[in-house]
């Protein structure tokens, strides 16, 4: 238990109105009504609340980092998986070249396909042409 006594806030006496000026009840603005409303024991008091204000202001920036970096996982995310739709059809593209690409390199294949142009396929086994070295004599 602390030995601080709390100071009761004095009653104000109450405002007479004048003919000049309309008599108003007094307002609380939606702060004050929220403070109060928290205030149940009356636990808070200004001194108390302004040496809290660091640590609430510390938690909204760790709050808002919170919500940043998830933000940015989500486009991480979605990043990946936009690139994982590419590399799938890069892959398919790839196999389908590769295929079309063997299909067409077969012998009977490109002789369809030079045929237009006058040139035929060899019938003639090919050979080998053997060169012999010349010896030097060392004289």
């Amino acid at each position: 238990m602390s030995n601080k006594r709390r100071i009761q806030p004095e009653e104000e006496a109450p405002k007479v109105a004048t003919d000049s000026t309309p008599s108003k009840s007094p307002k609380e603005n939606p702060a004050q009504k929220f403070l109060s409303a928290i205030n149940v024991f009356d636990y808070l008091d200004k001194k108390s609340l302004i040496n809290v204000i660091p640590f609430i202001a510390f938690l909204t920036g760790i709050a808002m980092l919170y919500i940043a970096n998830s933000y940015c996982a989500e486009k991480t995310i979605r990043d990946i998986n936009t690139t994982q739709k590419e590399l799938k059809e890069l892959r398919s593209e790839f196999i389908t070249g590769k295929s079309e690409l063997m299909c067409k390199s077969k012998l009977s294949e490109v002789a369809k396909e030079i045929e237009p142009l006058g040139i035929k396929e060899s019938t003639m086994a090919p050979k080998k042409i053997l060169v012999h070295a010349k010896t030097k004599s060392i004289e």
